[in-house]
C-alpha cells in the first residue's frame, strides 16, 4: 500500500510541477518520436548514392541522378528489374544490371529493359536542364 501511495505522489509531482513546460515539450517529443519511424526517401537516398559517380562528368550531378531515377521508376514496370537498374546506376553512375541481381526467370528481360530506358537516359544526361526563373 505504501508503494502505491509513493508512486502516486511521484507521478502527481511530475504532472503538477510545471504543466506549461510539459505542454511545450510535447510537440518536440512527438516530432522526435515520429522521426524515429520515418522511412528514408528512396529517391533522395538514390540521388545521394548516385551523385558521387556523376561528379566531374556532369555540371549538375544531382539533377542527372534524379532524372535517371524518375525515368527508371516510371519506365521499368517489373520491380526486380527496376531495383536492379537503380542499384546499377547508384553503384556505378551508369545504367547497369548484373545478371545475378535479377531472378533467372527475368534475365532475358535485361536487354529489352535497356532498350526501353535508352532514350530517357540520354535525355537525362545530354539535354540541358530547363531554365528556372
Amino acid at each position: 500500500m505504501l508503494l502505491r501511495i509513493c508512486f502516486a505522489a511521484i507521478v502527481a509531482s511530475f504532472v503538477l510541477a510545471n504543466p506549461a513546460q510539459a505542454q511545450s515539450q510535447l510537440p518536440l517529443q512527438s516530432m522526435q518520436f515520429r522521426s524515429l519511424f520515418k522511412m528514408p526517401d528512396p529517391r533522395g537516398e538514390f540521388v545521394r548514392l548516385c551523385a558521387p559517380h556523376m561528379v566531374g562528368r556532369w555540371a549538375h550531378p544531382e539533377a542527372v541522378c534524379g532524372c535517371l531515377h524518375d525515368y527508371a521508376a516510371a519506365t521499368v514496370e517489373d520491380a526486380d528489374l527496376r531495383e536492379a537498374l537503380l542499384r546499377g546506376i547508384s553503384e556505378t553512375g551508369v545504367p547497369t544490371i548484373e545478371t545475378d541481381w535479377v531472378p533467372p526467370s527475368k534475365q532475358s528481360e535485361i536487354g529489352p529493359t535497356f532498350t526501353r530506358i535508352a532514350k530517357p537516359t540520354l535525355q537525362c544526361m545530354f539535354e540541358p536542364l530547363p531554365a528556372t526563373n
